[in-house]
């Protein structure tokens, strides 16, 4: 186990092989520009001026050779004795490329974020904080934020009542232990290449109900510790997410750096 003092041999992936069909710009998510410049771009520098990593890993969609010249020049950008960037083909799914990215970790990582490029203004903070809990000993962790909104149970409405509305609600979940997950998630790398050598196991349902990487280590039996996220570290899916983050970058003092 690490010393908290010591910070272990540190990898990111950055998960960026997206197809963004629900952006509406007919290109990768990576590709689509915010504040004039591709989602990608921003996720990275992000990523880097975090400094918690040695090696930055980026699944990028397959045969995508304009992201792979915006991955070059940014290289370039890169002063001496920042990480080491390589690249993967991404998969089918989330977790496939994930998987490609474990097996392109330079010999001796110890520890390893899963960032999602659509996560693009995470503050340098939230990677601070998950790369300090796997430090002291955590073998996954998480940014979390609290949920805000009511939550409530539904289920489909049968018989006449399917006339009115389709679903009828069942009841109302307490927010007090709710909690919104963000990346980067954190893990030590054997815990998060067992988590995945099981997943290869799983059938279609089983591997459809995974949503983020903390659920298949949870299935190891592995705590999964939390720490706080930040309310900006949105995920941009939808067309109102991007204008969210355009508003963001255009904020007076630039919103990226802000904690909240």
């Amino acid at each position: 186990m690490n010393d908290a003092r010591t910070r272990p041999i540190t990898a990111v992936i950055l998960v960026a092989a997206g197809s963004g069909q629900r952006l509406g710009y007919g290109m990768p998510k990576a590709a689509v520009p915010l504040g004039g410049e591709p989602i990608l771009l921003h996720a990275l520098r992000g990523v880097v001026a975090s400094g918690v990593a040695s090696q930055v890993c980026v699944a990028l969609p397959a045969g995508d050779d304009g992201l792979r010249k915006l991955l070059d020049d940014f290289r370039l950008e890169l002063a001496d004795g920042g990480p080491l960037l390589t690249t993967v083909d991404g998969g089918a799914t989330r977790a496939d490329s994930v998987r490609s990215a474990l097996a392109a970790l330079e010999d001796g990582t110890e520890a390893v974020l899963v960032h999602d490029a659509a996560r693009a203004l995470t503050p340098e903070s939230v990677f601070h904080r998950v790369a300090h809990a796997l430090a002291a000993g955590a073998a996954a962790v998480i940014p979390v934020i609290p949920v805000v909104d009511t939550v409530k149970m539904v289920t489909a409405t049968e018989g006449g009542d399917s006339n009115i509305a389709p679903e009828i609600v069942t009841g109302t979940v307490s927010r007090q232990e709710l909690r919104s997950v963000q990346t980067p998630q954190g893990f030590s790398v054997p815990t998060l290449q067992a988590a995945h050598q099981a997943a290869t196991d799983f059938d279609e349902s089983e591997a459809a109900a995974i949503t983020d990487d903390a659920m298949l280590v949870e299935l190891l039996g592995v705590p999964v510790h939390a720490v706080r996220g930040a309310s900006q570290s949105l995920k941009i899916t939808t067309p109102l997410d991007l204008i969210i983050a355009e508003g963001l970058l255009e904020g007076p003092l630039g919103m990226r750096w802000v904690e909240g």
